[in-house]
């Protein structure tokens, strides 16, 4: 059959020879930069092969991200002092030297408003602690089913950031404070490295709702190395994923021929448009999905043992249960990295201003027990020594009250955790001051968080870099050695 377009073996049109030289000359002059850049940097440049550059520890990456901002103080470090001094200003308690204006000066203000303020009059915890597991390590009463599985965590207490306000969802990910503009996140970078597991799924997912300063992930690598969303709707987990209505395969197959040629045509003329390649390679692969994606989300292939365990059925933690179950099965079938938002929208649901109290017990027991079975769940098929789980926020809340029962965001000094990859296990690392204020022993910007992963899996963050976008030292982040195995 006739179509009226170029076959490959046919001679080309006089416009499609001249767009080949064209960006022929193009490419040389490019190829000539690259050149020149790589010379002067004193290396040869050339894009990642898909290959780890050491041998790895972990293949896969669960990010669990908790929009809003956790407060340390009740979740993973305890500070008894807060309930000894609660109702006194900082400066009336031994601990006025948290105030020393060199100490605060990190933060950096996207606008002035009423939030990532100080909050002098200390509140008192809200939250009682248990020592749990060989390791003996203090958990909130909040997070019993993860204090169970306290004996796999490596804690770090003393991160730190720049960014006061929510924006430091996005610093989180990426590593860059909003003022600085738009950059890749850690899973496009890793997305970017290393090459796929299952080349009938995607290699980078997003669960949840995010925020529109952090929609994108690829940004200047390319809209290729975004995350793909999914919903856990086996009718509909995807966006464009089907057709509107029924096709025979038939038809399907000669749609799908049509598109390649005009792809192929168009990229006679534009060879190195970024954003046709993603949506090229997008459609693509979500026609292979259309049979791959609702297997994953086929629950009922589960024991109801394993979706009791995640708690699939309970109304408070039917949502996160199931995407957290939905996360084993995709890692199980080697999706590289799942980035979940909890609580995503707007500040996010962990903004506790006031009821903290409320606000963390509700939204705890919505996570609590799914995270539990996932530790577990990856541990008894095998899979948590070659995935890392990082449990994350933004920023933590301040030791002081914001005039009534909740707390701030703070920057100065907040924890998280990760398991699993080749990571000690039963650990703390690092510290805060006596009040929760500060990161005081082995501080951490969120980018060594960053470093540790790409470590774990075989990555080297410097040589992924790409001529033009020269990256900060900050940006790369140092491994937290302490936490390896």
């Amino acid at each position: 059959m006739k179509t009226g377009f170029h076959s490959p073996h046919r001679a080309l049109s006089r416009r499609a020879f001249l767009a080949d030289m064209g960006m022929g000359f193009t490419g040389l002059a490019l190829g000539a930069m690259l050149q020149r850049d790589a010379r002067a940097s004193g290396a040869a440049w050339s894009p990642p092969d898909g290959l780890p550059h050491f041998p790895p520890k972990a293949k896969n990456v669960i990010w669990l991200f908790m929009n809003g901002g956790v407060s340390h103080m009740e979740s993973f470090d305890p500070k008894p002092m807060l309930t000894k001094y609660a109702g006194k200003t900082i400066a009336e308690t031994p601990f006025k030297d948290t105030q020393d204006p060199k100490k605060l000066a990190l933060e950096r203000l996207v606008v002035p408003d009423a939030n990532g303020n100080q909050r002098n009059v200390l509140f008192p915890l809200q939250s009682g602690f248990q020592k749990h597991g060989q390791s003996g390590i203090e958990v909130s009463d909040w997070f019993p089913h993860i204090a169970r599985n306290v004996d796999k965590l490596a804690i770090v207490r003393s991160m730190w950031t720049t960014d006061s306000n929510h924006g430091a969802q996005a610093q989180f990910h990426s590593g860059r404070h909003m003022n600085d503009g738009e950059f890749p996140t850690l899973g496009a970078w890793v997305h970017y490295g290393l090459g796929s597991l299952n080349d009938n799924l995607p290699q980078f997912i997003s669960m949840g709702t995010r925020e529109y300063w952090m929609k994108r992930d690829g940004h200047y690598l390319g809209p290729v190395h975004d995350a793909v969303p999914l919903r856990i709707d086996p009718a509909n987990p995807l966006d464009f994923a089907k057709p509107e209505r029924p096709f025979s395969a038939d038809a399907q197959a000669l749609g799908r021929d049509l598109v390649k040629e005009l792809n192929a045509l168009r990229g006679v003329e534009y060879p190195r448009d970024p954003a046709m390649a993603a949506r090229i390679a997008s459609y693509e692969l979500a026609f292979r999905m259309q049979r791959s994606v609702p297997d994953v989300l086929d629950f009922s292939k589960e024991t109801a043992e394993t979706k009791a365990l995640y708690g699939v059925e309970l109304p408070h933690c039917r949502d996160f249960a199931m995407q957290l179950l939905a996360t084993r099965r995709l890692v199980e079938r080697g999706v590289r990295f799942v980035q979940i938002q909890h609580g995503g929208g707007g500040a996010g649901v962990w903004d506790a201003h006031g009821g903290l109290k409320a606000n963390h017990a509700k939204n705890s027991l919505a996570v609590d027990q799914p995270i539990g079975a996932l530790l577990t769940d990856l541990e008894r098929r095998g899979l948590l020594n070659e995935t890392i789980v990082i449990f994350a926020t933004e920023f933590g809340r301040t030791p002081g009250t914001q005039g009534s029962d909740g707390r701030d965001h703070h920057i100065f000094g907040f924890s998280v955790w990760m398991a699993g990859g080749g990571l000690k296990r039963g650990v703390v690392h690092g510290a805060t001051d006596e009040i929760g204020f500060h990161a005081t022993e082995n501080r951490h910007y969120v980018t060594d968080i960053h470093a540790t992963i790409l470590q774990q899996l075989g990555l080297d963050s410097r040589r992924l870099e790409i001529p033009g976008r020269k990256r900060l030292e900050i940006d790369h982040g140092k491994p937290i050695r302490e936490i390896i195995a």
